[in-house]
């Protein structure tokens, strides 16, 4: 299964199928056919919304949605985290509504990062203990993270996250593209953020902009990326190691994220001697034959470089399973904390961002 979802990632990014390899062609008519099904099923979804035989409830405080229309690696959870710091700020509560996928490691990692803050964690649904929260006033405000294909609620203000460095792959609905929905479906959004904005050029960054204001003029759009603070060891959760610990060093990046090649440029820029990496698909649960594979990998690296390589992961791969990474003992495993940050960039700043949170809970 993990080897389909590569090969099913590979096709959807692939600029020209004619480079596809034979294994990846053979796949097409069937994705192609799964594709059409599931672009239908999503026209009846959508009409039968908008037409009234589904019903979409409201809540009693502004609802924030934050989704993106391609998969994984497109920052939502950090920029639901960045959204509750900043209402948390104005003295507003906010409840999280999350999804929680591959046993909740984003769940896990909000939890640790909003730990002291006045927010709360829920699945994806209104359920009574929630409701009662809400009518009772101890929550301000709900943020949806991946929300914008729940449809059934409704929500004040629609934010679409978009990865930067592949924005749209090859432009197909799933499985046979990474379009969750079409690109039209842009027309509902309040506001577009470019994530990994730091990491793509200037001209790259004008193309996504021009196109999805072809498709919507008024929409807002910012820019942002991920700063690295710093890195704590794996058993040692309270430590904050400075990032100059990987300055000079060789380095493994082993990760099961949905932008590997973001991870690994960030770690790029501290100044390692070499940077070597070992990709998973987002959201993979490392299992016994991977740590094998990892220590693999290390001795190899062991018998190039020296000093002795350490292995750098993501919050994300830390609190999927912490436990497991502890196997790596004979060699140093450090996690990389990153949060998010808005880039200024035509009048789009951080402050302005903040203007429109505050005038949607004002006037809610």
């Amino acid at each position: 299964m993990e080897k389909l979802r590569r090969i099913v990632n590979e096709i959807a990014y692939a600029q020209d199928h004619a480079k596809l390899t034979p294994i990846q062609s053979s796949l097409i008519p069937l994705l192609s056919l799964a594709s059409s099904l599931y672009g239908i099923s999503l026209f009846l979804r959508h009409s039968f919304y908008r037409f009234g035989f589904f019903s979409k409830h409201r809540l009693p405080v502004p609802v924030i949605s934050v989704g993106n229309l391609t998969w994984g690696g497109n920052g939502k959870t950090p920029m639901v985290e960045f959204l509750a710091h900043c209402l948390a700020d104005s003295e507003i509560s906010p409840l999280i509504l999350t999804r929680g996928y591959a046993g909740g490691d984003e769940v896990r990692m909000l939890e640790r990062h909003l730990l002291e803050r006045p927010a709360k964690i829920g699945k994806n649904c209104i359920n009574p203990k929630v409701g009662s929260h809400l009518k009772s006033g101890k929550i301000g405000a709900v943020i949806l993270d991946d929300g914008m294909q729940h449809w059934s609620l409704r929500r004040d203000l629609e934010i679409v996250m978009v990865n930067g460095l592949m924005p749209w792959g090859n432009r197909k609905l799933l499985p046979l593209g990474p379009l969750r929905e079409p690109l039209m479906a842009l027309k509902r959004a309040d506001i577009a953020v470019v994530h990994h904005a730091d990491l793509i050029s200037e001209q790259n960054l004008k193309d996504i902009e021009l196109e999805m204001r072809d498709i919507k003029k008024s929409l807002s759009i910012f820019f942002t990326r991920m700063v690295p603070s710093y890195l704590f060891e794996v058993g040692n959760i309270n430590s904050k190691i400075p990032l100059t610990a990987v300055c000079n060093a060789n380095v493994l990046c082993v990760s099961a994220i949905g932008s590997a090649n973001a991870f690994v440029q960030s770690l790029q820029k501290l100044g390692p001697c070499s940077v070597n990496r070992l990709d998973f698909n987002d959201h993979h649960s490392f299992q016994a034959r991977d740590i094998e594979m990892i220590k693999k990998k290390l001795e190899e690296l062991e018998g190039k470089f020296n000093p002795k390589p350490i292995v750098v992961v993501t919050e994300k791969d830390y609190d999927r399973d912490p436990e497991i990474l502890m196997h790596l003992e004979a060699y140093k495993v450090l996690v990389l904390c990153s949060k998010l940050q808005i880039i200024p960039c035509r009048g789009c700043t951080e402050d302005s961002f903040k203007l429109l949170l505050k005038e949607l809970v004002d006037v809610k």
